[in-house]
């Protein structure tokens, strides 16, 4: 008896009792898992569409023209014939790398400049404030309208329009978060051991945002893949014969009257999917970051 008293309680390893919390979120929260392996089977197809796809997304075949579903075109074919799934696995590749290119260069720029304004507060958060007022002050995606119209409709130019209307984002939430940490203990110890300016801001109070960050940088490929599709829908974005994914809904809009359903519907819906999987992975990092939302659900 004495024995079994003083037998000591096995203790979990730390590492099996964190991998353990992290499936049982996740478990809880299937939803955003599924919506994650979406985006991560997108990526890949999008990397191996050369291989994957099964045709030459511009090559042209008059005779197969307006085909629909077959073993042959799996999706249908356009008005030259070309295959509709192999043009919307090349989409990908154009589409994506608009969402996550625009969506870093705001996140880069946006947080630095965010840290400035927070930390130095003054006339430099003036300024930088009133800057991104006059930025907020147009409708998003009339900014990019109007940015993609001035430069052009390449790849480039719509990525950099497209990031200019979510720079103010982030600026705003990190010199938010950036007002109520810099006054935090360890950001006190900081600046009384001589620490320069920048590394307090970079080193000290920025990896401290990380999961609003991570967050708003989710949701926004959403929206940046969206007002990319929105671009090309209305002629401003990328322009045929290049494979995107709003530009051939645009296409097959016209169709839609005359039967060849297919031809609106799949672009459109691998645009609708992709989007509502950036949002539920979105949501999903939130409840996940985010302390106050454990062991809700």
């Amino acid at each position: 008896m004495a024995d079994a008293a003083e037998t000591p309680i096995p203790l979990m390893n730390p590492t099996s009792a964190t991998l353990r919390l992290v499936w049982l979120r996740v478990r809880r929260n299937w939803l955003s898992t599924i919506a994650l392996a979406i985006i991560v089977a997108m990526i890949l197809a999008a990397l191996g569409a050369d291989f994957i796809a099964p045709y030459d997304p511009d090559a042209t075949d008059p005779e197969a023209a307006l085909q629909s579903m077959s073993w042959r075109h799996w999706l249908g074919t356009d008005i030259y014939g070309r295959d509709l799934l192999s043009r919307i696995i090349h989409a990908a590749r154009v589409d994506l790398t608009v969402a996550f290119g625009a969506t870093a260069v705001a996140l880069v720029i946006g947080s630095a400049i965010g840290a400035i304004a927070g930390h130095y507060r003054g006339l430099v958060d003036l300024i930088i404030m009133r800057c991104v007022d006059s930025v907020m002050a147009f409708p998003a995606f009339i900014l990019a309208m109007a940015i993609t119209a001035a430069l052009g409709n390449s790849v480039g130019n719509v990525l950099l329009a497209i990031a200019i209307t979510q720079i103010p984002n982030y600026l705003r939430l990190i010199r938010g978060e950036i007002f109520r940490i810099r006054e935090m203990e360890y950001a006190d110890a900081a600046r009384v051991v001589g620490n320069p300016a920048w590394r307090i801001m970079f080193i000290h109070l920025l990896p401290n945002c990380l999961p609003p960050i991570i967050v708003q940088a989710t949701l926004a490929m959403g929206y940046a893949l969206l007002t990319m599709s929105a671009l090309s829908f209305i002629g401003l974005g990328i322009q045929p014969p290049q494979s995107e994914w709003g530009s051939m809904t645009a296409e097959g809009a016209q169709f839609i009257v005359s039967g060849e359903w297919w031809l609106f519907l799949f672009p459109g819906l691998a645009i609708v999917i992709m989007v509502l999987a950036f949002n539920l992975v979105g949501d999903g990092l939130r409840d996940f970051l985010d302390p106050r939302m454990r062991g809700v659900r």
